[in-house]
Order: structure tokens, then sequence, then C-alpha cells
């Protein structure tokens, strides 16, 4: 098996656990829009906030669709970015043992470098794949595949954490690894789709073996 050189994060539920916020919000403006959908917010993790607005509210007026963008960015440029257990750990583990690594997030610019600058992760990341880059957002592999090419590593070189089905099927589509982080999604349903599986980072002897 490939050598991992490579370690590519997703962000909410990978290394902040800021998704109980966006299950609360994204829940509640399903409910207010009629839609109709049972766990909105779970159905759309993963997602870049273009394509949800695409998908689900293009029926809406365009004044309209323009007020839950504009909403939908205050409410991230307020947001808490709680740290998930042992992730710092596992990032300076990483830094200081030469691997190369990326941040792969289907989230905003503006919501990134609030919540980089605030957790002091700003010039941490080789590469940065926010959703100002990607054409096509998950379960698409193309985000990842951005990554590893700005790295200059080939696909079988990555490891990549993530916290949605939308994520790991992209991981996994990319030709990558992928572990699961149970954060967001119970350990059970992520059995299967993921090639291992963990609750947090706090075990970082764990993290350390699976990348080694």
């Amino acid at each position: 098996m490939t050598k991992i050189t490579t370690v590519l994060f997703d962000f909410d539920g990978v290394i902040a656990n800021t998704e109980p916020q966006y299950d609360i919000y994204i829940d509640a403006l399903g409910e207010k829009y009629n839609l109709g959908i049972e766990n909105f917010a779970l159905k759309v993790k993963g997602t870049t906030s273009p394509d949800i607005l695409k998908k689900y509210f293009s029926h809406l007026p365009k004044e309209e669709v323009k007020t839950v963008e504009r909403e939908l960015g205050e409410f991230e440029l307020q947001m808490d970015f709680p740290l998930v257990d042992g992730v710092m750990e596992f990032i300076e583990y990483l830094k200081n043992n030469n691997y190369k690594i990326g941040l792969v997030t289907s989230s905003q610019d503006f919501k990134m470098k609030r919540a980089l600058d605030i957790l002091n992760l700003s010039k941490t990341f080789d590469t940065e794949v926010t959703a100002a880059r990607i054409t096509k957002g998950k379960p698409n592999p193309a985000c990842y595949l951005l990554a590893a090419e700005d790295l200059n590593v080939s696909p079988s070189e990555c490891v990549v954490f993530e916290d949605s089905f939308h994520g790991i099927r992209a991981g996994k589509d990319a030709g990558m690894r992928v572990v699961g982080v149970s954060t967001t999604i119970s350990e059970n349903e992520l059995q299967g789709k993921a090639d291992f599986i963990i609750s947090d980072f706090s075990d970082l002897k764990q993290v350390i073996e699976y990348i080694n």
C-alpha cells in the first residue's frame, strides 16, 4: 500500500464541531420556506451554499433567494468554532513530521478566513480548497483531486478526514483513503462507507498508527 504523505481535512465536523449549530439553523430554514424535506440539514451536509440555493430554493423569487443567501452569510459570520477533541495536537504532529496538509471545505472564503483567524490556523495548511475554487461540490471528487494537484501528490498518497456522506464519497471517488469522523453521523451509519472510523482525535496514537 502506498505510503501516506498527505492529510486532507474537511472543516465543519472535523476540525470544528460546528454541525450542531448548522443543524438547528438549516432545519429551521427548511421549515421557514416550507421545503417539506425531513432532516434537511443532514441531506445538505458537505454541499456548498450556492448548490443548496440552486437545488432547493430556486423556485423562490430572486429577491427572496438573495435574502436566504444574506441571512445564511450573517449566520456564518456570528457562529462559534469549538474544536473537535485532539485535532490541534494531530495537526501539530503532522507539521512536525513533514506531512503535507490541506483543507478542503464547501464553506465560503469569508467564513473560513474568520474561522482560521479565530483558531490561529491561518498559515497552517499547505493548500486551501474552499467554495470559491469548487466548480462541482461534494460528492463530486473534484475538490479533493484539486487539493492533490496543488500539493503535487497522487491520490493514493492522501488520506481524507470527513464527517459527511457527501464528503466521504468525494474522497473515495478521488481514489483516496478516507477516515470517517463520527461527530455528526453515528459510527454505525459510517460503517462500510469510510475505511476507518474515529469519534474524534483524542486517541492520537490510534489515528497516527492508521496513517503510518
